[in-house]
């Protein structure tokens, strides 16, 4: 695809040569995100970062991505301080915002809003979760962190054995991620969710349309057995229509070091895009998995950054510009890396 000027609204818009693309300007980013070097390539580029859905690592990722290109961000958070409130439309919002901004990241509750909002925006548009539609910059970098994770091992995305967890009916980032794994070649791909909360049919049909493999199954342990990747989600209480509903399942599919010593191979690697739920009850990933070397949870939240500071390069086409005003940071850098 053209990437510049471009909006990022569905995984549906990649091949394969464009995930490999932006993965490789992620990995030109990765001196940047640690703050190995500084860049003002984006300096006095503005980002509108419109979030009506709470969020805490996808909103601050993708300002932290904005601001290491040296641009600066411009934020609403929530309906209840915008116009929306007032009854203005998206079309409006789009019309008004995008002529403040250079491009705009927004996430809203309603699956198609933000290609509603797109369709009036002056400015390009990345999708950063639409209800329990998509999720795009997730489902890449969860992608990327796969594809790091298992080349360490030596392994590749083709030839994965993967298993996706908890709630994948409402869980965007399993929807977009399975559409991107339909990218790559002969994968085993275990679905393991309670039944009614099994991935929607036209997912799994395209998967196995794509030459996967695709088990369904309710049950967790005899299925975790034989994988590269293990990606646990929490159940979207918000997607219910009640809380009480959603504590119905809540739970239901915990791990934790003891059945993963039991159960998984010894480099089985273990995700999740965040929050994990780690109320009494729920703790899909218990907080004793904490010191285990293939817990990758927090490696994947660090690649956020990388894989949307690479997204906002090619958009706004500075890819090529970006090293050209690099200089060494000037101050105490920490051991975060």
């Amino acid at each position: 695809m053209q990437f510049a000027g471009s909006h990022i609204l569905s995984v549906n818009q990649f091949q394969r040569p464009d995930i490999e693309g932006i993965f490789s300007v992620a990995d030109r980013m990765r001196p940047y995100a640690h703050r190995e070097k500084v860049t003002r390539v984006l300096d006095g580029a503005i980002l509108g970062s419109m979030f009506f859905e709470p969020s805490t690592r996808t909103r601050v990722s993708f300002g932290c991505a904005f601001n290491l290109l040296g641009g600066q961000v411009r934020e609403t958070t929530g309906f209840e301080h915008s116009a929306i409130a007032k009854g203005e439309s998206l079309y409006d919002t789009a019309r008004v915002i995008s002529g403040y901004s250079d491009v705009i990241a927004m996430r809203h509750p309603e699956s198609g809003s933000v290609a509603d909002f797109a369709r009036a925006s002056r400015v390009p548009v990345i999708n950063g979760g639409d209800g329990a539609n998509e999720h795009p910059s997730q489902a890449l970098l969860d992608l990327y962190t796969i594809k790091s994770e298992v080349q360490g091992r030596g392994g590749s995305i083709d030839n994965l054995r993967i298993a996706l967890i908890g709630d994948l009916r409402f869980g965007r980032t399993v929807h977009s991620l399975c559409r991107l794994l339909c990218l790559f070649d002969d994968l085993t791909v275990y679905l393991i969710s309670p039944q009614e909360l099994r991935m929607p049919e036209d997912i799994v049909e395209t998967m196995r349309s794509a030459g996967h493999k695709v088990l369904e199954t309710d049950e967790l342990e005899a299925n975790i057995a034989h994988v590269d990747i293990a990606y646990s989600t929490r159940i979207q209480e918000e997607r219910f229509d009640s809380k009480e509903e959603a504590a119905t399942y809540r739970g239901r599919f915990r791990l934790n070091q003891n059945i993963y010593t039991r159960h998984c191979e010894p480099n089985t690697v273990i995700m999740h895009p965040l929050p994990r739920d780690s109320r009494a009850g729920a703790n899909e990933l218990d907080n004793d998995l904490n010191d285990n070397p293939n817990l990758a949870i927090f490696r994947q939240a660090d690649n956020g950054v990388l894989v949307r500071m690479a997204l906002f390069a090619m958009i706004l086409d500075v890819v090529d510009q970006v090293d050209r005003e690099a200089r060494s940071v000037s101050w105490y850098i920490g051991s975060r890396y």
